[in-house]
């Protein structure tokens, strides 16, 4: 037959062409005696994928453990660890020191039993004003610190900052150990000193960088889940540090605490350097925001807090007071909550005559619990409650955006064309025009983040409700049952942190955690100060349990004023300040037809 164009080049052989007999000769003689290996290569083949989707699966392991995400959250750990070691002998290093100084102008101790020699009326009463004022030394001085460590953030870095954060401490740590060397009036007074060093770096510094970190790194998705997690860490390394620093100074002499937190504090600035990622002061601003000059520059995050512009879809501008709700709410969570712990000291002391070994087992098991909630739970708590929430509210639901599609999934007009950055244009195959612009993946946005603030509201009033039941305890084992149920009303913090850096852009995130932070410093020196008062009035009336009632009313206030702060409407944006009083970022939409900027409350 004539071969024309369209006969095909390869033609299909035919069963009964000399090729195929060919072939089924062949694979008759090779099946009498090559059937065995045959099937032992299969075997081979098939063990050997076995073993190759094994190995696959231990490195996607060991990624998954050495991921950024586990390494911010073990610096977490590690730098909480590092100054919780000096905590709890920090007070009898004083106790020492004060004994000392009474007996260099009194009397030797002429007693018949060694034990007692410091326990004497003004010994405990000096002690008392000294720690006090130690106290209150590195709660200004660690105010401070927090705005040099934002303010130093968005100069040089998150790494480097956390890295000033751990070395500054382990200069500190050295001088007080020269001061218990010292001793006495002169190692009371070094120490004292000591506080100014928390200025540069200290421990409410490191805690706002690492929440920066974790904010500037981690997914969206993920960001209120991390932020409950290292929150637990560092409550899971201030217990550690708890109790193996007393065991320390018990066991090996009142120094060694001190320098194994020097040697701690070292190698968490060796692993900061090398173990935590790079982020650039200015992929944080996003481009922007303006620097601001001067030192209105440390007192950028209490912008943060007052109302705000956006601007709606209509164009409309509208105040904005989510934030600062917000805020309120969670000074007043703080206010509520925050004293519950040293709350139920009191209480089990006064009422049930709890000694300091009690004490000390209970705060542990406190802090353990709370970490473990946090850790574990708390996550899984987000994740399940936003897909409830979603359930419930579909209309909140996010929309999965690609470049190149318009809000409502339809293609997008020409000013919206994708790829118009060459990072974008994919590079050409066989099968496509070379030069044509691909479209790239559809980006994941957010989840909906709206139960966390549904969270936030609730969680103050359980643990509003646990704290009450801690009231009706008639026995030892109720305090301790209390404190292994109160952690479980944990989690308002780290869901505060997530509902704020979503509702502020990511120039302001920042500035959102220091103000934060800030909020919740000046909350626990509030509600150490107020419930203290309560307690000890109630206390001489004989009725101390009504504190418990006075902490759940106002957690249910807190979370009252927290139904105030909304998310902002969808499809609005927010007007930025310049940051130097001299208007509106160019992020400010121009309004067609000179309308009027009607301003209203949202």
């Amino acid at each position: 037959m004539a071969a024309d164009e369209t006969t095909p080049l390869l033609t299909e052989a035919s069963p009964s062409s000399d090729a195929a007999r060919t072939v089924n000769a062949t694979t008759a003689v090779s099946g009498a005696y090559g059937s065995e290996n045959a099937v032992s290569r299969v075997d081979n083949g098939q063990d050997h994928d076995r073993h190759k989707q094994k190995g696959n699966t231990l490195v996607s392991r060991l990624l998954q453990v050495v991921s950024v995400e586990n390494r911010i959250l073990f610096a977490g750990f590690l730098i909480t660890l590092s100054f919780s070691f000096t905590q709890v002998p920090i007070f009898y290093v004083f106790y020492v020191m004060e004994c000392q100084d009474y007996y260099s102008h009194h009397p030797p101790y002429s007693g018949s039993d060694p034990s007692l020699r410091c326990v004497v009326p003004e010994i405990t009463a000096s002690t008392a004003l000294d720690f006090a004022v130690l106290g209150v030394t590195t709660v200004f001085c660690g105010t401070i610190n927090l705005f040099v460590a934002g303010w130093m953030v968005k100069k040089v870095g998150p790494r480097l900052t956390l890295m000033l954060q751990t070395f500054i401490p382990a200069i500190r740590v050295v001088t007080q150990i020269i001061a218990v060397l010292a001793g006495g009036r002169d190692g009371i007074n070094i120490f004292q000193y000591t506080q100014l060093i928390t200025i540069i770096g200290g421990p409410l510094g490191y805690i706002l960088v690492i929440n920066i970190m974790a904010g500037e790194v981690v997914a969206p998705v993920r960001r209120t889940a991390v932020f409950g997690m290292l929150q637990g860490c560092f409550m899971l390394g201030q217990a550690t540090g708890y109790l193996s620093g007393g065991q320390m100074g018990d066991l090996w002499g009142i120094r060694r605490p001190f320098e194994v937190a020097c040697v701690f504090f070292l190698i968490a600035t060796v692993y900061v350097q090398f173990m935590l990622p790079y982020i650039s002061p200015d992929d944080m601003a996003d481009g922007k925001k303006p620097e601001v000059k001067g030192i209105a520059g440390f007192f950028t995050p209490l912008r943060v807090v007052l109302p705000q512009k956006i601007v709606l879809k209509s164009g409309l501008v509208k105040k904005y007071y989510g934030v600062m709700f917000l805020c309120l709410g969670v000074f007043l969570g703080i206010l509520a909550t925050d004293y519950a712990p040293f709350l139920i000291q009191l209480y089990a002391t006064t009422v049930f005559q709890f000694q300091q070994s009690d004490n000390g087992y209970l705060m542990s098991g406190f802090a353990f619990m709370r970490s473990l909630f946090l850790i574990i739970m708390f996550p899984r708590i987000i994740g399940w409650g936003r897909k409830w929430y979603l359930r419930r509210h579909p209309e909140h639901a996010s929309v999965t955006k690609a470049p190149g599609t318009s809000s409502n999934g339809q293609p997008a007009p020409p000013d919206e064309f994708p790829a118009t950055h060459p990072e974008h244009i994919d590079a050409p195959m066989g099968t496509q025009p070379d030069g044509e612009p691909m479209q790239p993946k559809p980006v994941e946005e957010d989840e909906d983040t709206s139960f966390d603030l549904f969270f936030l509201r609730w969680s103050l009033i359980v643990d509003g409700v646990l704290t009450m039941c801690t009231a009706f305890a008639t026995q030892k084992w109720h305090i301790f049952l209390a404190a292994f149920a109160l952690p479980l009303g944990s989690g308002s913090a780290p869901a505060a942190k997530g509902v704020i850096t979503a509702l502020c852009s990511s120039s302001q995130r920042a500035d959102a955690l220091s103000a934060l932070t800030l909020i919740e410093n000046i909350g626990r020196l509030a509600t150490m100060g107020f419930f203290g008062l309560v307690f000890s009035s109630l206390a001489e009336i004989g009725k101390p349990h009504l504190t418990f009632y006075c902490n759940a009313a106002i957690a249910v206030i807190a979370a009252g004023v927290l139904l105030f702060s909304r998310f902002p409407p969808e499809g609005s944006r927010l007007l930025e300040d310049d940051g130097n009083g001299t208007g509106e970022s160019e992020t400010t939409p121009i309004l067609e037809n000179g309308a009027s900027r009607d301003e209203e409350p949202v």
